[in-house]
This record gives structure tokens, sequence and C-alpha cells, in this order.
């Protein structure tokens, strides 16, 4: 029997409505292409995806943010995807955290009212999906699509 490919979706602060229904979408999408995929995120993060998905049926399996990177230092659990949504500086850091502790291809989801500006500060290396999504995630949508058959 091989082992599942490991997809992580890590969410910072849920300021941004896209972000939820963006990961939703995103873990449908990698567990129909065969991922394993885990979300983590703050408290906040987490709690509204649960309220919005309550049966588990695209969310089915949930991290804490912080104790997932000490697991992935401490080579508990690792990925071979990451997909780190970010729409301000510490959602940016927590991207920077993963490209140097995971041997997960990154992807940087950049979005929000300065996700343009916000993506020339990336300085490590990530695949940049960058649309400026606050409400509206459609923009957001088709560029994930264009990465995530």
């Amino acid at each position: 029997m091989t082992e599942s490919k490991k997809a992580l979706l890590a969410m910072g602060c849920p300021e941004v409505p896209v972000q939820t229904s963006m990961a939703i979408y995103l873990s449908h999408k990698l567990e129909a292409a065969g991922y394993d995929v885990t979300i983590a995120g703050t408290d906040a993060a987490v709690k509204l995806l649960k309220v919005a998905d309550p049966d588990g049926y695209y969310v089915k399996k949930t991290a804490d943010l912080d104790q997932l990177i000490a697991d992935i230092v401490e080579k508990k659990v690792d990925f071979d995807l990451c997909f780190a949504f970010m729409h301000n500086d510490a959602g940016m850091t927590y991207g920077a955290t993963f490209s140097a502790i995971s041997r997960a291809k990154l992807f940087a989801v950049v979005f929000g009212r300065n996700a343009e500006a916000l993506a020339e500060e990336i300085e490590y290396p990530a695949e940049k999906i960058v649309a400026k999504a606050v409400h509206n995630p459609n923009p957001l949508k088709n560029k994930i699509d264009k990465v995530v058959l």
C-alpha cells in the first residue's frame, strides 16, 4: 500500500471573507485529486470552517497552526503541497516559516485589497497565486483552478 499524497492548507487570521470559502473549495479540489488534506489555522479560522461545514463533508482534518508548525519542526509530519493563505504580514511570515521547515511545494495564496503589493514582498521560494479578492471569491478561485485542476 502506498502512502497518500498530503496537502496542507495554512490559514491565518480570518479577517478577509474569501479565505474560508477558498479553503473549503481548495480542500474539495485537492481531495478529488487524491490528496489527504489537513487545514491548519488560528482558532478563529478553524471555528469558521467547522461552522461552515458541520458534517465534515469538505473539511475532514483540522489542526492548530502553531502546533502543526511544531510537529513539522519535530519531523512528526510533513506534506507534499502547502497552500499558505496570506492577506497581511503575519500570513507572509507563516509562508516563510513553511518554506523553511517543510519539504512541501509551497503556494503563496495572496489575496485582499493589497494582494499585488504583498506578493511583491515574498522573498522565499513559492509559486504565487495572487488576486485582489476580499468579498468575491471568483478572482481567487479562477487563479487556483489554473494550478489545481
